[in-house]
């Protein structure tokens, strides 16, 4: 485990922050792949959990984009009340999720993460042809930085929320029965990332409908 310093944090939805942290030396990682970060303070050092950088690799600092869940207890509420100066230890990169070519990237929540570099290294490389994403939330509120993904993607971006709808966000949710109306070629890449049952279900939905198991990138 290296050490990294909190440059800065800000919300980004009502329960999301990105923090600004320092890039150890000699860090490298591919758009995709997560580490495990831990608080560098007492008692919390061995309590690790995985996040994925939303930054891009070149850049000089590392960018985490965090979902708080303060039911819990335990390391994420403990993050988000850390601010500028605190430290962290972060693992070296390890992960699947590795951008294979034009598809259809699939996000369950927080499982919106990994896509964030993949999606900000292609806009760069303007790589985005053939690719769309699917991002699925409970609230309009929930969707993270809504506004960079449409503005990316434009009509190849669609939004659904399964407890509201609201502006740019369909009501629904992912499942076979979506996935048959909006898929016309299975022939493809598929990237999934969100809740285990999320990426399963998913999973055995694009089974049913002939998509190449071998094609599916996920966490695994």
């Amino acid at each position: 485990m290296q050490n990294a310093t909190i440059l800065m944090s800000e919300f980004v939805t009502h329960d999301v922050k990105r923090f600004i942290v320092s890039k150890p030396e000699g860090f490298e990682w591919s758009p995709g792949q997560g580490v495990e970060l831990a608080l560098d303070a007492p008692d919390w050092r061995e309590e690790t959990r995985p996040f994925t950088p939303t930054s891009l690799p070149e850049d000089r600092v590392l960018e985490f984009t965090i979902k708080g869940y303060p039911e819990h207890r335990g390391v994420t509420e403990k993050l988000h009340a850390l601010g500028a100066g605190d430290r962290l230890l972060i693992s070296k990169p390890f992960g699947t999720i590795t951008y294979q070519g034009p598809g259809t990237f699939i996000a369950g929540g927080a499982g919106i993460t990994p896509f964030m570099a993949i999606l900000r290294t292609l806009a760069r490389d303007g790589q985005l042809v053939g690719n769309s994403l699917l991002f699925s939330n409970k609230t309009p509120d929930d969707v993270i930085t809504a506004k960079e993904f449409r503005y990316y993607l434009g009509e190849r971006c669609t939004y659904l929320c399964s407890r509201e709808a609201g502006s740019g966000c369909q009501s629904g949710r992912i499942d076979k029965a979506f996935l048959e109306r909006h898929i016309t070629d299975v022939d493809q890449r598929f990237y999934l990332c969100g809740p285990p049952r999320f990426v399963s279900g998913i999973k055995e939905a694009l089974g049913s409908l002939g998509a190449n198991p071998d094609a599916v990138v996920f966490e695994r």
